[in-house]
C-alpha cells in the first residue's frame, strides 16, 4: 500500500529514497492494512523523508510459501519498472529516487528481505535498478539444531520450528531449507547478496536474538563486499518498536533506521 511522503521543501523538491517494507509476523499474521503497521509507518515517514511502500503479500494457510516470496519480488519489480518514467503511478516516478532503493522488514518480513536480497544478487530487476540497502529487524531464521542460548530440549517441538512446517510444509529440507536457514545444505553464498549495505537489528529479550547475531556474523565473514551493521537494544522483546512506538527505545530504533537510510 503506497504512502507518499509529506515534504516541506521548495521547488524543485529533492527526490526521496524508496523504502519497501515487507512486514508481518510468521507469514500468517497481520496485514498491510492493520492499525499496528499503519501507526508504525505513519510514525516512520513523519520522521524520515522517504517514499514508503508497504507490501500486502498473501498469507498462509490459504497461500502457503513461496507465495509471499513471489508477491514481494513482484512488488520490487513493480517499483523498479517505474524508473524508466513510464509507469502507471506518477507519484512514484516524480517523488522517488530509483538510485536509493531500500528494502526492510521485521520478523518474517526480515526473512523475506534476506531472500529478496539473495534473489537480487542473481536476477536483475527491471531497468537495471539496484537495491542500495536492506534492513532486517528481529529476523525469523531457524534450523534443525539450536544455536547460542536457544533451548536444546524440545527444539523440534518449538513454535518457531513448527511455524515453518506450517507455512511451507512441502519445502525440500524442511527447517534447514536455505530460505529459513541461510547456512543450510545448498544455501547460496551470502557474498552474493544483491545490495550494498545492510542493517541487522536485534532485541536482547527476543527468542530470535541469537539468530540475528548469527546472521550478522555470517554476512560479515562471507566475503560480501557491502557494509553490514548490527544494532542491539538490550532490554526489549520481539518487534517492540512496532508494538509501542512511544518508548525511548522504539524512538532510538527509528532514529537508527533513519540514519541508515539517509546517510
Amino acid at each position: 500500500m503506497p504512502f507518499p511522503p509529506k515534504t516541506h521543501f521548495s521547488q524543485p523538491k529533492p527526490k526521496a529514497p524508496h523504502l519497501s517494507l515487507l512486514p508481518r509476523r510468521r507469514f500468517f499474521l497481520e496485514s498491510a492494512f492493520s492499525s499496528l503497521y499503519h501507526r508504525y509507518l505513519n510514525n516512520l515517514v513523519s520522521q524520515i523523508h522517504v517514499l514508503t511502500i508497504l507490501v500486502e503479500y498473501r498469507l498462509a494457510p490459504e497461500h502457503l510459501l513461496p507465495a509471499a516470496y513471489e508477491d514481494c519480488w513482484a512488488a520490487l519489480q513493480w517499483v523498479a519498472s517505474h524508473s524508466a518514467g513510464n509507469g502507471k503511478e506518477p507519484w512514484l516516478i516524480n517523488n522517488g529516487d530509483f538510485e536509493r532503493i531500500f528494502i526492510g522488514g521485521d520478523s518474517a518480513g526480515a526473512n523475506i528481505v534476506h531472500n529478496m536480497a539473495i534473489r537480487a544478487g542473481v536476477e536483475s530487476l527491471p531497468c537495471g535498478v539496484k537495491i542500495l540497502g536492506a534492513y532486517l529487524a528481529h529476523s525469523y531464521f531457524w534450523s534443525s539444531k539450536p544455536i547460542g542460548a536457544e533451548p536444546k530440549e524440545g527444539h523440534e517441538k518449538s513454535l518457531l520450528y513448527l511455524f515453518w512446517n506450517f507455512v511451507y510444509p512441502s519445502v525440500t529440507g524442511g527447517v534447514d531449507n536455505p530460505m529459513v536457514n541461510p547456512e543450510g545444505p545448498g544455501a547460496p553464498s551470502l557474498a552474493g547478496l544483491g545490495c550494498d549495505r545492510m542493517l541487522v537489528c536485534v532485541a536482547g529479550k527476543d527468542l530470535m536474538k541469537d539468530r540475528g547475531v548469527w546472521y550478522f556474523d555470517m554476512v560479515r565473514k562471507s566475503g560480501w563486499k557491502g557494509e553490514v551493521e548490527l544494532f542491539e537494544v538490550e532490554e526489549e522483546d520481539h518487534i517492540f518498536h512496532i508494538r509501542n512506538i512511544e518508548t525511548q527505545n522504539a524512538k532510538a530504533t527509528v532514529k537508527r533506521l533513519a540514519s541508515f537510510v539517509l546517510e
